[in-house]
């Protein structure tokens, strides 16, 4: 479990704890490096800029490592760690009627793209979920993944501040 309370206990942590708490923000390895090695942060609004400006800077591959924590837009999180926790919160606005369809719609965008669809589903309705989804299957890789980083630095965000507590 977490040993962070606040920014300042986030600052005071031994680098490679900061490192496996930052992966629970961004499953990204080099992301999690970047972001911790320059604490100490003053104030949340620092460390997301600097979250933020990582996330878009990652080369793919590092985004891909980060899509690979992310479950499917519809899927139930299990188990009681914070990031299964954290899933079932953002993903709060999926009924159960919409699952087939957002299972199907995964399927396409994971044939079109090759990673899971990426949403952030904070304050989305199923209804938005899906209709974005199926908006994107249009896209092309370069479009979608400029929409992809947009997406992941704005989960991203939020799971850092639920991180140091703010």
């Amino acid at each position: 479990m977490s040993n962070v309370e606040s920014l300042t206990a986030f600052n005071a942590l031994e680098a490679g704890e900061a490192e496996r708490e930052l992966l629970t923000c961004c499953a990204s390895g080099a992301f999690a490096r970047y972001v911790a090695a320059l604490r100490p942060y003053r104030d949340l609004a620092q460390l997301t800029a600097v979250a933020d400006a990582t996330v878009r800077d990652l080369d793919w591959e590092d985004v891909s490592e980060a899509l690979k924590a992310h479950l499917r837009i519809g899927e139930r999180a299990g188990g009681a760690d914070r990031e299964a926790s954290w899933s079932r919160q953002e993903q709060s606005g999926v009924q159960d009627h919409l699952r087939e369809a957002l299972a199907e719609g995964n399927h396409a965008y994971e044939d079109r793209f090759g990673h899971v669809y990426l949403v952030c589903a904070t304050g989305l309705s199923g209804e938005e979920m899906l209709t974005r989804l199926r908006d994107r299957l249009v896209n092309d890789e370069e479009a979608e993944r400029a929409i992809v980083r947009n997406e992941l630095a704005k989960i991203t965000r939020l799971r850092m501040a639920k991180l140091v507590g703010a």
